[in-house]
């Protein structure tokens, strides 16, 4: 499947440009709603298949979503093996039936290691402060940054249109 003719558009060629262009204001208010530090939930594949969620704070990096984590985890595992995940997370909005808005990000994901304090500190005046000092302990190890790359957005608000 090629790609849109018009250079800053990254949607396939199949995506009408009403859409495409819908999709790309429809990041800004995904971007939103993640700098407001809601609680993520990240659902990764088990090895059985399963699904396995776990909740992790998430931030922004260029357009990669990234969440750290300082240990080697069964979720990273899962990744490495099966790079497809979806993050949700919920906002404190209603819509005009009374329906909370919430967002699911999916795409897939790579593991990087290092990085992880500083990532977990930038989150961390967010989520617990500005004045937290996160991760509470000298020295914490590299640990490892996940970068999301969305490839579809779905839920409840604006994005969702």
């Amino acid at each position: 499947m090629g790609r849109h003719p018009t250079a800053s558009c990254a949607c396939p060629r199949a995506v009408s440009r009403r859409l495409c262009n819908r999709r790309e204001m429809l990041l800004e208010s995904v971007r939103t709603v993640i700098a407001s530090g809601p609680l993520a939930h990240v659902t990764t594949r088990a090895p059985s298949g399963a699904p396995h969620v776990t909740l992790a704070w998430i931030g922004l990096d260029g357009d990669a979503v990234v969440f750290g984590t300082l240990a080697d985890q069964p979720k990273l595992r899962n990744i490495r093996r099966d790079p497809r995940i979806a993050i949700s997370l919920h906002t404190a909005n209603t819509n005009a039936y009374g329906l909370a808005e919430y967002a699911v990000l999916h795409g897939r994901a790579t593991v990087v290691p290092g990085g992880a304090a500083a990532l977990l500190q930038r989150l961390a005046r967010i989520y617990l402060g500005p004045n937290v000092v996160f991760p509470p302990m000298p020295n914490p190890p590299a640990g490892f940054i996940t970068r999301l790359t969305v490839d579809r957005i779905t839920g409840v608000g604006p994005w969702n249109g």
